[in-house]
């Protein structure tokens, strides 16, 4: 794939020179900190150590106080609760960190995960009439509920109160549950407003502790799982987001329940974000793509670590599973799109009514990967065809299905992800309404990935000294992304050569002109760039840094992005 090269602006300089000067750090360092909004040395001590103090009151959140009530009057008397969450990372993650802690005070807990393809996302009438069917009073619902409106009614008909702990954008009018926290609610007056659902069940956890009157040491073995929601979740990885992944990998690399341990049982080395973003993630949600969320709540619930073990061997059979279906999905449908001479359009829009419904959304990510345009992927679903669609940056896919809506029974989702549903004789129809209105509009600096550079470094700058400050950054994520570096007059040894099963990367040894320090270097999926580095002349490079593990020694790597003569 080729790439549109892009630079970040580069900040005031009167910023990074105090910086430099505060923190006695090189002109790079103090450049990508000012990148990241800090500008004095106090953001940058906050941001390099992060303290549990930095954490907010858990009762600042609109709600909290009513939701920490009902469950303690719920607790006393009693009650039997049931705990409900999404089928996904977050959900399953928050379901068995709010389960983990409350079953130290009742046996009256109950946890519920809805069926993704019989009940579908959120509450459902199904859930409610299971809690009902079993006495429950109470239900907790975590990583959803914010515009379950009837359903609440539904519930409250029944004798069942709600408490609802989603990080989702509400509308206009909230569900009439006895509590409803949620920061992004507008009279909601808690600082940080993109918590996960997971990381605002902590909190309602946080709360209840300190109702108690509790040590909050005692609940910082649960972060691990806050943690893993919050990598997966792709949630902003600043502010107390930040806090609480930091300390949640502490407590996965020094501490882990039983679960989260046996899924990283073969990991070697310390756990980072992209361990728990590429590891823990795909396990945990292929319990609900492939089988049932329930499957992955079991193991995250799990205390003893034999019977972990066994459970995460399952979720590893599930995921494989989930491999071998989105391989061979995403090879029909590229095989589809060129049967059908469909290279050159402004869409790629497919369907194959055996398709699995559980990752036709990751073979819409893949179809991104091999022609960037807006994408969907349709399969059967019942007497109608579903399809996750998945967009390239800069064009609102959302927008885009609601001109087309005349097509569709029902849609929904955000500026770049959307599902939908239509009927099968719409879909020619719909096909072609879509490719008009995605051509029309989708703008021309989109039609091309991008790859932004945060600062240009050139190789004589590196050293181990700048990356031990610059591995201080962790954890990456959204709005902290691992930096991506410019470099100019680079040349290879001469020893480039492809690498790996198909040989689409490379590994080669690189070194500026007129420098004499060599840098291994890895280029994943472009060895079609090797004529470039035969030619015998500079090129330039983005690329990023890393450590290579090789018979017990470490060094420093680079990780070249894209290269250009």
């Amino acid at each position: 794939m080729n790439y549109l090269w892009d630079f970040k602006p580069l900040p005031p300089q009167d910023i990074v020179t105090r910086l430099q000067q505060e923190l006695n750090i090189e002109q790079p360092l103090a450049t990508l900190l000012a990148q990241r909004g800090i500008t004095n040395y106090d953001q940058a001590k906050q941001f390099f150590r992060p303290s549990l103090s930095h954490l907010h009151p858990p009762f600042l959140m609109k709600g909290m106080n009513t939701a920490v009530q009902r469950i303690a009057q719920a607790l006393s008397q009693k009650e039997k609760i049931l705990i409900y969450g999404d089928y996904d990372v977050d959900g399953t993650s928050a379901v068995s960190l709010v389960y983990r802690y409350f079953s130290s005070f009742t046996t009256q807990l109950l946890t519920y995960i809805p069926d993704r393809y019989t009940e579908g996302y959120g509450i459902s009438f199904q859930g409610i009439d299971y809690a009902h069917a079993q006495g429950c009073t109470l239900i907790i619902a975590l990583d959803c509920g914010i515009k379950a409106i009837d359903k609440v009614q539904y519930a409250t008909a029944k004798g069942i109160d709600f408490i609802i702990a989603d990080h989702h954008r509400p509308g206009e009018v909230v569900p009439s549950a006895i509590a409803v926290l949620n920061p992004q609610q507008p009279d909601c007056p808690y600082p940080y407003k993109e918590l996960c659902g997971c990381g605002i069940g902590f909190k309602l956890v946080q709360a209840y502790q300190e109702f108690l009157g509790l040590p909050f040491d005692e609940i910082i073995p649960l972060m691990d799982l806050v943690a893993v929601a919050t990598a997966a979740d792709i949630v902003p990885m600043d502010g107390e987001n930040r806090t609480l992944m930091y300390f949640g990998l502490q407590v996965i690399n020094t501490q882990p329940s039983a679960g989260v341990k046996a899924i990283f049982a073969k990991h070697k080395g310390s756990i980072t974000v992209t361990d728990v973003v590429f590891t823990a993630a795909p396990r945990i949600n292929a319990a609900g793509r492939i089988e049932h969320g329930n499957y992955a709540v079991a193991l995250l619930t799990e205390t003893d670590q034999a019977k972990a073990i066994l459970k995460a061997k399952e979720i590893d059979t599930l995921n494989a599973h989930r491999k071998e279906l989105d391989t061979s999905m995403a090879a029909e449908a590229l095989a589809q799109i060129e049967a059908n001479a469909e290279q050159d359009r402004y869409t790629s829009v497919v369907f194959n009514e055996y398709w699995h419904k559980g990752v036709i959304g990751i073979v819409a990510s893949r179809l991104i990967e091999h022609y960037y345009r807006p994408t969907l992927v349709f399969t059967k679903s019942g007497d109608k065809y579903a399809a996750s669609a998945r967009s390239v940056v800069g064009f609102d896919i959302y927008e885009a299905l609601e001109q087309c809506s005349d097509y569709l029974e029902q849609f929904g989702g955000h500026k770049y992800a959307a599902g939908l549903t239509l009927l099968p004789q719409q879909y020619p129809l719909f096909k072609e309404a879509f490719e008009k209105v995605v051509a029309q509009s989708l703008p021309q600096d989109s039609r091309l990935p991008k790859l932004t550079a945060d600062i240009p470094l050139p190789l004589s700058m590196l050293s181990d000294k700048f990356y031990r400050i610059l591995k201080q950054f962790e954890p990456f994520g959204p709005n902290n992304l691992p930096p991506f570096f410019y470099a100019e007059n680079v040349v290879d040894t001469g020893f480039a050569k492809p690498i790996g099963k198909d040989f689409s990367h490379l590994k080669l040894n690189v070194r500026e002109v007129g420098g004499k320090q060599l840098f291994a270097a890895v280029a994943f999926k472009l060895a079609h760039k090797l004529p470039i580095l035969q030619q015998g002349q500079p090129f330039k490079i983005i690329y990023s840094l890393e450590e290579n593990y090789w018979n017990g020694k470490v060094s420093l790597q680079l990780q070249i992005r894209d290269i250009s003569l």
